[in-house]
């Protein structure tokens, strides 16, 4: 039986080696992210290089979310090439640990990393995306100081107390509840077009829209200025947050409130329900990334082959991908169950992993 020092010794290297992958990739992406913002703003003069990376701090711990699967999966076949280039593993075999002994601290660290990413990582990402908007935003505004309008952003359409109107943003805030850059199209009972209304921003509230720093633009009178403006609609901040977040924008904790607010609304919760699911079973993804990663990583240096095994390991952690990303696919356009989606790949790396290991150490 292994000893608990020596299980603490692998768990520890496996630990050590994921986090170097993690921090490594974090700071490859925040470096690019840094120099594509730095390209996309460089007409903005006074531009602060501060500013620009904090905003890129904030949207990289999103982005580094999403590839933390191939970090466990690159940590873990490195942690045990070098325990076999060291013949450490070779001294472990000899003292009768078996390989399945031998990697499960591994998987345990792998579990509870996942735990900790989907409990606590995945809110405090979230919530720094948010704030990465509101950077973004006051660096567009430095950009382009006048209200402009835009054929992109956020289209919604809504029906208030004077008829109906279309709203355009080019940025949201707090899953839709404030909006920046706004242009809005308001028109009588019957249909026909009354005003356009520009303005820097847009706040929900109870009955309306408040805007601020607006223009009008009417058929029956002279262009207007105003400090304020309010809009009149039907929407509920439930609704609007549905219109304008994506599911991986909403923390871990938010999703079964998002996912009843959407049934209530009778609106599509396909999305919210598969990134809960995702969530729910990241911990076991990244012990099946660990499956993985021991089967091809666990044959002795002296058989040859490395550069062999560790091709064949990303192969398949790519492959593990593309699935992952087909089932995604299937289940928002409701082809798929988000439980199945979500546990699909799951499954499937860890029964990779654990059936090849089962060939090559049980026979």
């Amino acid at each position: 039986m292994m000893t608990g020092t020596l299980a603490r010794y692998f768990g520890l290297k496996f630990l050590g080696a994921m986090l170097a992958a993690f921090m490594g990739v974090f700071a490859l992406i925040t470096l690019i992210d840094y120099i594509e913002l730095m390209r996309r703003y460089s007409e903005v003069t006074n531009l602060s290089a501060l500013l620009v990376a904090k905003t890129s701090f904030y949207r990289v711990p999103q982005v580094a979310e999403r590839i933390m699967p191939f970090c466990v999966l690159i940590g873990a076949m490195s942690c045990y090439l070098g325990l076999s280039r060291r013949l450490e593993l070779v001294i472990a075999r000899a003292a009768g640990i078996s390989a399945w002994q031998f990697i499960t601290p591994a998987i345990i660290v792998a579990l509870l990393f996942g735990i900790f990413a989907t409990a606590i990582y995945n809110p405090i990402a979230a919530v720094m995306y948010e704030r990465s908007k509101h950077l973004e935003a006051e660096i567009s505004g430095e950009r382009q100081p006048g209200l402009q309008t835009s054929s992109g952003g956020f289209w919604i359409r809504q029906i208030g107390a004077n008829g109906p109107s279309i709203i355009n943003a080019v940025s949201s805030r707090n899953q839709g509840i404030g909006l920046d850059t706004v242009l809005a199209f308001t028109f009588d009972q019957s249909g026909r077009f009354q005003e356009r209304i520009e303005a820097k921003t847009a706040l929900l509230e109870k009955g309306h829209w408040r805007l601020d720093d607006v223009r009008i633009y009417s058929k029956n009178a002279p262009t207007s200025e105003r400090d304020t403006y309010l809009l009149s609609t039907n929407l509920t901040p439930e609704q609007v947050r549905e219109s304008f977040s994506t599911p991986e924008t909403v923390p871990f904790w938010q999703l079964p409130l998002y996912i009843d607010m959407a049934e209530q609304a009778g609106l599509a919760a396909a999305g919210y329900r598969l990134q809960y699911q995702k969530l729910l079973s990241r911990p076991f993804m990244l012990a099946a990334m660990v499956l993985l990663a021991a089967a091809f990583s666990l044959r002795f240096f002296r058989f040859g082959g490395v550069q062999k095994m560790v091709l064949g390991g990303v192969t398949s952690g790519f492959l593990l991908y593309v699935i992952s990303k087909i089932t995604d696919d299937l289940s928002k356009a409701e082809l798929m169950y988000p439980v199945v989606a979500a546990w699909l790949p799951v499954l499937l790396g860890g029964l990779t992993g654990f059936v090849v290991l089962l060939y090559s150490e049980d026979g």
